[in-house]
């Protein structure tokens, strides 16, 4: 009679055993990033929305400095027209891309705000310092999205590599491949200049 149920009892302990060493944790975690990575996107796509208003607003007061208001344009262009799917965070060349475009609108973004500081009339504006304060909302939204994504990706692509991880990685998970993650270029760290003639 206990031979009976020896099968049985077996698988029951089988599965509980696998349940309980981690064969779920690559594909948790890797959702975890999607949905981290995801909400950079958002953010990112709310700041790209902002920033036809702030241009028209500013262009209002600060005619002269054409030059600014068109790279910024033309950064925003540029971020908007990569096209980004579940694969750009496993391809390093398409991530790296997407990332420098991002970083290009942010420094466009922060030259346009520094050239307010001439204007007098428009930092007292009631519509640019609205805007003002979304964009710099936005981009403390961008930092904080960023940041999730890092710590999931983190805990993803350290899962790959950790055992037990490693183990079903090389085995029942061979087609998941490790994150990209953001990094500063040396351009990105210096601050905005901004000349006046």
């Amino acid at each position: 009679m206990f031979s009976r149920f020896r099968a049985p009892l077996f698988a029951v302990l089988a599965a509980l055993t696998l349940a309980g060493c981690g064969v779920n944790v690559i594909p948790t975690e890797e959702e975890r990033a999607k949905a981290a990575w995801s909400e950079v996107l958002n953010q990112y796509q709310r700041r790209s929305d902002l920033i036809p208003n702030l241009v028209e607003t500013v262009k209002g007061y600060a005619v002269q400095e054409k030059e600014v208001l068109t790279s910024v344009v033309e950064a925003r262009a540029k971020a908007t027209s990569i096209r980004v799917d579940a694969s750009t965070v496993t391809d390093p060349a398409q991530f790296k891309q997407f990332q420098d475009a991002q970083a290009g609108l942010s420094s466009a973004l922060g030259r346009l705000i520094a050239v307010s500081e001439a204007y007098p009339d428009l930092k007292s504006n009631q519509n640019f310092l609205a805007l003002q304060s979304q964009i710099e909302g936005t981009e403390n939204r961008i930092a904080v999205a960023r940041r999730d994504y890092i710590q999931a990706v983190r805990a993803y692509n350290t899962e790959l590599k950790t055992f037990p991880g490693a183990l079903w990685a090389a085995t029942l998970y061979r087609s998941y491949k490790p994150m990209e993650t953001f990094t500063i270029s040396e351009q990105q760290m210096q601050v905005p200049k901004v000349k006046f003639n």
